[in-house]
Formats: structure tokens, C-alpha cells, sequence
């Protein structure tokens, strides 16, 4: 099963995920590529665990799910997403059995060492989301970041490590093939959570649309009755920054809309990994005025820098000459 972002909820149960098999063991695989991994270590465990997939690479995520909807994996859903948002915002507290990653990309060149996965932040951010007895299993063949992940590790503080040899399945990936192929190695490390260490790393999304149709970001205002969309290119060739929190706004385009008297803004929002693209109803009400409020489409997740896109949109309205009544994000 492939999900969006918008369908789960955050932080999200294993229970909720998968309600037929609550009792199994719950691991999640950051970078499954083709998903030739799960199926061979699945057919270790007497029963398939319950198996949660993160990719970014949209090819790689369909070529995946045929893969294990062909080997009769129900158990298994697999999303597109920045491996840091999925386990920082979905994955419960000590909820975790394993956490598998086989052959990250190491990033190899001068100066992008912050764009590699395993680094001091995502051990404590991993540590929190495995259980006391659980593991994060690193096998790969580039050997300076083994060594890079290896120091990490120690620095965090979060885990202890073992090395040794991976799992047989791991070898089996399109990766460990080729490498195997020209007679070369592969790295393995065990890393579990360091009982002596307490590292706390909450969640900061909110669950999907709320039911709580007030709980929708919005503002209500009047506009005057000569008002005629102008400058909105000019309003929002700049990136609107709301607060200190590190979420940025950019206001891509404003359309007249087909269905009711208004009108339809589209923005952009960054948060940290994490981007958005979402529509903004500007509604005419029966009184007269005008509710400015978050569409449904496309599943948002309302997060503070949507929040932050509805008041952009509000901004924008009181320079063209709208008085705001009431604001709610």
C-alpha cells in the first residue's frame, strides 16, 4: 500500500497502520530503492513483520510495491517522503523493533556531509523512536562513511555499536549485488539504544484535516467594493519568513475561481524537509464578506507554515484594501 503524507496521522500507531497484525514486530526501511530487500529478510521471521517503507525516488517507490504486492506482503506500506519527517513526525516514541538502512547515499563530496542521513541528530531522533531492545542495522560499501557513521554514532551519545555481518537479504539488494559482482565487501553495524542516555524528540505536526471544520486555518474579512486583484506578482516574488521557527511562505499565483465569487491563491511553504504546495480559498459569503481559508484539495497537513500561508494570503488582501474581522492561524 502506498500512502501520502496526509494519511497518516502524527504521530501514528502501528496499531492504526496495520490493524490486522498489531502484534508483530514494527520496522521501517529508509531508502528501499526496488524493495528487494523486504521480501528476503520478511522470510526470516516466522510471521512477515509489519513493514513501514521510505523512498524518495517516485520510480523507485512503484517498481517497490509491485515487488512486495507480488510476494503477498499485506503488511507493508510503503510512502515518499524525507526519511527525518517520516520518523521525526510518524513514528511513535519506543515504538520501533528495527530500523534497516542499506547503502545511503554517503554523499561523497567536499561539503555535502550535512546532506548524509546518519549523523549525530538522527541517532537521538532514531534512539527515541526504537524500543529498549530494538536495533538500527547500517550496511554499506563506501567505507568513509561507514567510519563517518561509526564517529557519529559514538558522538550522539544515543546508541552502542556492534559490527559484524549483515543480514543475508541485505546482500541481495540491486546495490550489494553489483558490489558483489566486482568482488568487494560491504560494512555492517549494529546500533542500539544506549540505556545510560535519555534523549527526547517530539513530534511538531498536527494530525491530517481536522474534523473540526473551525479548527481550519481561515480569516474573515470585508473587501471594498471596488476591489480588483492587483500586484499580487509583485507581493509575492519575495519569500514571506513568519516568526523565528524556520518556516518559509512564497505566494506562487492567485486564480479567479470557476465554482463560487472569488477567488484561488496557490502557495509554496518549506519547513525545514518538509514542502507543501496549498490552495487558498478567497469565498464570498452570504453576508458579503469573504472567508479566506485553507482548501481540502490535495490532503494538506496543516502544519505552522501552512498556517503561516493562510495569513500571507490575509496580508495580502489588507494591503489591497480588506479590513480583517476575524483570524484564526
Amino acid at each position: 500500500m502506498i500512502y501520502r503524507l496526509s494519511d497518516f496521522q502524527f504521530p501514528d500507531a502501528a496499531a492504526r497502520l496495520f490493524p490486522d497484525t498489531p502484534e508483530r514486530p514494527f520496522v521501517l526501511e529508509i531508502g528501499f530503492g526496488d524493495g528487494r530487500f523486504w521480501p528476503h529478510y520478511a522470510a526470516t521471521f516466522p510471521a512477515a513483520p509489519n513493514y513501514l517503507g521510505v523512498e524518495l525516488s517516485g520510480v523507485s517507490l512503484l517498481k517497490a510495491h509491485r515487488r512486495l504486492k507480488d510476494a503477498g506482503l499485506g503488511n507493508a506500506i510503503l510512502t515518499k517522503m524525507p526519511a527525518d519527517v517520516l520518523v521525526r513526525e510518524v513514528i511513535p516514541a519506543s515504538s520501533l523493533d528495527q530500523i534497516i538502512v542499506n547503502f545511503p547515499d554517503p554523499w561523497p563530496k567536499a561539503g555535502h556531509t550535512d546532506h548524509r542521513l546518519l549523523r549525530q541528530d538522527f541517532f537521538r531522533l532514531a534512539a527515541s523512536r526504537l524500543k529498549p531492545a530494538g536495533s538500527l542495522l547500517l550496511t554499506t560499501d563506501h567505507d568513509e562513511y561507514f567510519e563517518f557513521a561509526l564517529e557519529q554514532a559514538q558522538a550522539s551519545g544515543a546508541v552502542l555499536t556492534t559490527q559484524g555481518e549483515p543480514p543475508a537479504a541485505a546482500l541481495e539488494t540491486k546495490y550489494a549485488q553489483k558490489w558483489r559482482d566486482l568482488g568487494l565487501g560491504v560494512n555492517h553495524a549494529r546500533f542500539t539504544p544506549n540505556p545510560a542516555a535519555q534523549f527526547s524528540a517530539p513530534h511538531g505536526l498536527t494530525t491530517s484535516y481536522p474534523k473540526d471544520e473551525q479548527a481550519v486555518p481561515h480569516s474573515i474579512l470585508t473587501l471594498p467594493d471596488s476591489f480588483a486583484p492587483q500586484d499580487f506578482d509583485k507581493y509575492t516574488a519575495r519569500s514571506q519568513q513568519f516568526g523565528s521557527a524556520g518556516w518559509t511562505v512564497v505566494l506562487l499565483d492567485l486564480y479567479t475561481s470557476l465554482r463560487r465569487d472569488g477567488w484561488v491563491a496557490l502557495a509554496h511553504t518549506v519547513e525545514g524537509e518538509l514542502t507543501q504546495e496549498v490552495l487558498i480559498g478567497i469565498t464570498r459569503r452570504d453576508d458579503g464578506t469573504y472567508l479566506v481559508r485553507l482548501a481540502k484539495f490535495g490532503g494538506p497537513i496543516i502544519t505552522a507554515g501552512v498556517k503561516a500561508a493562510v495569513g500571507a494570503v490575509t496580508d495580502w488582501l489588507e494591503s489591497q484594501g480588506a479590513v480583517v474581522v476575524h483570524r484564526a492561524y
